[in-house]
């Protein structure tokens, strides 16, 4: 499956945006769709996930509370939503997606789409 990620911007700290995750290719069905960041100078890390055939989904305590994952099936789309954004959420965010159950570690995931930068200023 191929992946497009959109949304990112600049925004100011408790702001809100909201990022989008398109598949094209083939369905997300079967598929867990994960979302993972990369902050500047530091790790990949994970962000939120969401298994697409039971809707169910997991966050990263630093988001949890202020991001929610969700889906379209019409549009074949996982989105992001970012509230109260903090200067800490700065970072590269990538989607990416991988069979079946979801999956803390970005080695686990087989398709990536290309970052969309978030920067949240002060």
């Amino acid at each position: 499956v191929q992946l497009q990620a959109s949304g990112g911007g600049l925004v100011q700290a408790g702001g809100s945006l909201k990022l989008s995750c398109a598949a094209s290719g083939r369905t997300f069905e079967s598929h867990a769709v994960g979302w993972f960041r990369q902050p500047p100078g530091k790790e990949r890390e994970f962000v939120a996930a969401l298994r697409w055939s039971r809707g169910t989904t997991a966050y990263a305590d630093a988001v949890k509370g202020r991001f929610t994952i969700s889906r379209d099936n019409a549009k074949n789309t996982v989105y992001l939503q970012m509230n109260s954004l903090k200067p800490e959420d700065t970072a590269v965010y990538y989607c990416a997606a991988r069979f079946f159950s979801h999956s803390y570690n970005p080695n686990d995931y087989a398709s990536w789409g290309r970052g969309t930068l978030v920067t949240v200023s002060s």
